[in-house]
């Protein structure tokens, strides 16, 4: 192989990587303007809706059960909305659109790596194969804000590693008396609350439009805590404000 073919096949791979990388991001930011878009006509048609619950199949192809509500309590079960299998007589505005949430549910979970996916888990009211897919807050930012000061009353910002799924590295909650920003390395919050927060990041990394408005830079004097480089991946998402 002569220098040139060498460096030929360089540039190639470099360029095959870079467009695999680009397919890759398509794919998630597809996944979730689906499941956005049929999260809007779920909610027209039914504001109560929480969930969406169906059955899953190997070859990756869904079948809808219907929609759910909020669970009223951790020992209670969440009401049934709508049922896709109900009687014919007992119409719902929900039924004009049953073709289309089946399809756009199983399009915004096509992809094994579909930021959609952390917001699915079993049914534990059902013992087959049923599965809820809890649909994304009008406002996902706020929501993380909402869930964060739920135990950091004063935190301002998140720090926020695109590179693991969104994971929150540390917290900003203030100042310090010196003036200088205050900096909590461990969010106080359990497992559960930290696998919500790092779902709605990652859809917010995830969707350009979402990680162009609330995420930037973080400042030049900050310091990784994990490694000396924090590359473009690590981002300051500033928090906004709740009620």
């Amino acid at each position: 192989m002569t220098p040139a073919v060498h460096d030929q096949l360089a540039i190639l791979g470099e360029q095959r990587e870079e467009l695999q990388a680009q397919r890759l991001r398509t794919e998630k930011a597809y996944c979730l303007a689906v499941l956005d878009h049929i999260t809007a006509k779920i909610r027209a048609a039914c504001p109560e809706a929480v969930y969406v619950t169906f059955a899953f199949h190997r070859d990756r192809t869904i079948d809808l059960h219907g929609v759910l509500g909020a669970q009223p309590s951790t020992l209670g079960t969440c009401p049934e909305l709508w049922d896709n299998h109900g009687e014919e007589d007992d119409e719902h505005p929900l039924d004009d659109i049953a073709d289309q949430i089946e399809s756009d549910v199983r399009t915004a979970l096509a992809f094994h790596s579909s930021p959609a996916w952390a917001s699915v888990h079993r049914n534990a009211a059902s013992d087959g194969n049923s599965w809820l897919l809890e649909l994304p807050p009008a406002d996902r930012a706020a929501r993380v804000a909402e869930l964060v000061r739920e135990h950091h009353p004063e935190a301002t910002a998140l720090v926020v590693d695109g590179r693991a799924a969104g994971r929150v590295v540390e917290i900003f909650e203030g100042v310090t008396d010196d003036g200088t920003p205050a900096i909590t390395p461990c969010p106080r919050w359990s497992a559960a609350c930290d696998t919500t927060v790092a779902g709605l990041l990652a859809q917010v990394l995830a969707l350009p439009a979402l990680a162009d408005r609330h995420l930037m830079p973080l400042p030049g004097d900050y310091t990784y805590p994990f490694s000396t480089s924090t590359g473009d991946q690590v981002r300051l998402m500033p928090l906004p404000p709740t009620a």
